[in-house]
């Protein structure tokens, strides 16, 4: 079974754009309903993570996953994860703030956000906008992937 990085955040905080990028696809963009499989990703529903009921669904499809991407969205960083929510996964969890050209007063606060979270290293501060960032991040993913593949 292909491992894919599991995305994950509240919605509009630029998951499947970033899952779009990530796949070097162009899906249309609309509202994500369930679990969306891509070549390299698996786009998670915004509601997963905005009720807790459904946090046993993200926990669950991260089985499947190489890495979870946690995303923040700084021109919005509403509290959506629990404490120390990415202990919950059996794998790496990256964070990932979204629309870094958007509210840039918000930084700190995301970075915050993000310790709460419990992930500390690594961390991506990406705009979809302009690209600023994505390469970084998908180069390091891509630095993860073979690093994976060497050792199974």
């Amino acid at each position: 079974m292909k491992k894919r990085i599991m995305v994950v955040g509240p919605t509009q905080a630029g998951k499947s754009t970033l899952a779009n990028v990530l796949n070097d696809a162009v899906r249309p963009l609309k509202k994500t309903q369930d679990v969306i499989y891509g070549k390299n990703t698996m786009d998670t529903p915004g509601a997963y993570i905005e009720n807790a009921s459904m946090y046993r669904y993200l926990i669950a499809t991260a089985q499947t996953a190489s890495h979870v991407l946690i995303l923040i969205d700084q021109s919005r960083p509403t509290e959506v994860y629990p404490p120390n929510f990415a202990k919950s996964f059996n794998c790496p969890v990256i964070g990932v703030i979204t629309k870094i050209d958007l509210a840039s007063e918000n930084t700190g606060l995301c970075a915050e956000q993000l310790k709460r979270i419990g992930v500390l290293e690594p961390c991506f501060r990406i705009s979809l906008k302009d690209n600023t960032g994505v390469e970084a991040l998908k180069e390091y993913l891509q630095l993860r992937k073979q690093e994976t593949s060497e050792e199974s």
